[in-house]
């Protein structure tokens, strides 16, 4: 024999490639294996002992089918890919989960599985159960400084139909459900799947597999729902409440024969219910849901078996040990929050501490500097009192001088006082005297005018004597012989008498003129001699104003303002006193 012939002949295989809900095997699997040989291999591969609950599915044409154990893969209608694509599901789902759901992973794949059916609307779930579900899909303790906004902008938590539904955004929904996420604390991951499937399980379309059926051939289309209670009858439109339901207690028998369904109940008085399906394919699926379903339905009212038995004692007590240690974690987590909780405590109160030294030390820096400070404004005040002394001497020197000067300010005031009685008195009399000569002219012009009045009538009597006169001498024929001439002394006496009326007129009103060109001149001299007192008067007047008007300009740059404030009023009365009695004394003077 040749060393050829003495190795082994290497067996054929072919490559299988398995699907699970959280990760992607790939096998290489003998030609000669069974369905069971692969169903167990990736049993093992997962850890998974609950394998009365899945099954790998494949895809045929226009629907699909699960993989049957005791076949061999390739002669089942599998299909002819390289590698061979399954997925690892769950085939049968419990009636109730919190009991016959043993292990963990078992849990983990039944969530994974429902959670996808709900998001992908394979199950219809109200938008509230949807929103409590997506609380529940959350586990652990909240960490603000690790679940920061936007952490579950990757995960897929609600239904695209419930989004649509309300008008809120992503951000609103992660804002809702990280409220309730930050209030629940410490769930573990295993409680959290337990309490998401406890919710869903009693959801319309929890664990039911869905097929079109009619019930006549000429009938409308029906839908035949199959779960782990029994058999139901839907509505084409309705998947939630079914029409017609057929609980497995009550069946005694299922049959078909090519593509007519029997079902026969359990009580012999009540009809037996037949329906049609377009394949045969879908026929045998639907047997095989059947059959494995009321498998288990039988099972779970019986005693459990040993294997099950131990896998929850062994669950129990891994669930037992997992909670002891999530206590001593727990316990150890709030130990460590507590001490870091003091340790921030201690440092808070260490950063205090430093603080408050920190400011006694600035606030004892500042009380020297304040120290130092008023010992300087001590010295300064001390030095500002020496001083204030010494002007407070000055200005009651000055306060002195003032007052002197505001007594000689009296004195002149009294004296120009006086001065102004007597010019108003001057005044008074030259106006009497103005007066009386104005009375006096008046009666000299009224005497003048009686004395031409006379004069005028005089003159006329004398026109009406010689008027009178003169016809008598012209009726004689003769004119008289002259009168004798006068004597000599005769003539003289009449002309000197005559010379005399006039010579006493013309000297009276010479004398009147001159009487009333005298009183002018007089009246003018006295107007001129009051007008220079006046303005003498004036002039002192105005002297004296601004001499007070620089005492005033002198105290107000020697003194301060408490000096000030109390030689003001002393000394601004009498300025305002002359000043009004120099205004008077002026307006009446321009009145004269």
């Amino acid at each position: 024999m040749s060393i050829l012939g003495l190795k082994k002949k290497q067996p054929k295989t072919f490559k299988v490639k398995v699907i699970t809900m959280d990760a992607e095997m790939e096998f290489s699997c003998e030609v000669k294996w069974k369905g069971k040989d692969l169903f167990d291999l990736v049993c093992r591969t997962v850890g998974l002992r609950e394998t009365w609950f899945f099954g790998l599915r494949y895809t045929v044409k226009d629907t699909y089918a699960w993989l049957k154990p005791e076949k061999r893969v390739l002669d089942q209608e599998v299909p002819k890919d390289s590698p061979i694509t399954f997925s690892f599901l769950a085939k049968f789902f419990p009636e109730k989960v919190e009991e016959e759901l043993v292990q963990e992973i078992t849990q983990h794949l039944f969530f994974l599985q429902v959670k996808k059916q709900i998001l992908d609307e394979e199950i219809f779930c109200s938008p509230e159960a949807s929103v409590l579900l997506a609380k529940g899909d959350l586990y652990g303790d909240y960490d603000p400084n690790f679940h920061k906004p936007g952490f579950l902008a990757q995960d897929e938590l609600l239904p695209q139909r419930v989004l649509m539904q309300y008008q809120m955004t992503a951000e609103m929904w992660e804002e809702k459900i990280t409220a309730w996420y930050a209030e629940h604390r410490g769930i573990a991951r295993d409680e959290a799947e337990m309490d998401y499937l406890k919710i869903a399980q009693d959801l319309e379309m929890y664990g039911i597999s869905y097929f079109s059926i009619t019930q006549n051939k000429r009938d409308t289309d029906l839908l035949l729902g199959v779960d782990a209670q029994g058999l139901h009858i839907y509505s084409p439109n309705s998947k939630l409440n079914p029409n017609k339901s057929f609980p497995w207690s009550d069946i005694r028998n299922i049959s078909y024969s090519e593509k007519e369904f029997t079902i026969k109940p359990l009580d012999k008085k009540k009809d037996v219910f037949k329906f049609y399906s377009s394949q045969l394919r879908v026929n045998k699926l639907i047997l095989q849901l059947c059959i494995g379903n009321h498998d288990l339905f039988m099972r779970r009212r019986k005693v459990d078996s040993i294997e099950v038995q131990q896998m929850k004692a062994q669950a129990k007590e891994e669930k037992a040990r997992k909670k002891v240690e999530r206590q001593i974690l727990a316990r150890e987590k709030q130990m460590r929050e507590e001490a870091e909780r003091a340790k921030e405590e201690m440092e808070r109160r260490l950063f205090q501490l430093q603080d408050e030294a920190r400011l006694a030390n600035e606030a004892l820096l500042r009380s020297e500097e304040t120290a130092d400070l008023l010992a300087e404004k001590a010295q300064i005040a001390e030095e500002e009192a020496k001083l204030l002394a010494h002007k407070a001497a000055d200005s009651e020197q000055e306060r002195q001088r003032l007052e002197v000067t505001a007594m000689k300010t009296k004195e002149e005031k009294r004296m120009m006082e006086q001065k102004m009685r007597e010019a108003e008195q001057l005044a008074v009399k030259l106006v009497e005297q103005s007066e009386r000569r104005l009375k006096e002219a008046d009666h000299l012009k009224q005497d003048l005018t009686e004395a031409k009045d006379a004069e005028r009538r005089a003159k006329q009597k004398l026109l009406e004597i010689t008027k009178t006169t003169y016809p008598l001498i012209a009726a004689y024929s003769t004119p008289p012989p002259p009168p004798p001439p006068p004597p000599p002394e005769a003539a003289e006496a009449g002309c000197d008498a005559a010379s005399m009326r006039l010579d006493f007129k013309d000297s009276d009103m010479k004398r009147l003129s001159m009487e009333i060109e005298r009183e002018r001149l007089e009246y003018m001299e006295k107007s001129k001699h009051l007008q220079d007192q006046l303005k003498e008067l004036k002039t002192e007047i105005e002297s004296l104003k601004l001499e007070e008007q620089q005492q005033q300009q002198a105290s107000l740059y020697s003194l301060r303002g408490d000096v000030r404030q109390y030689a003001q009023p002393h000394y601004a009365q009498p300025h305002s006193n002359r000043n009004s009695a120099y205004m008077s004394q002026m307006a009446f003077f321009e009145e004269v």
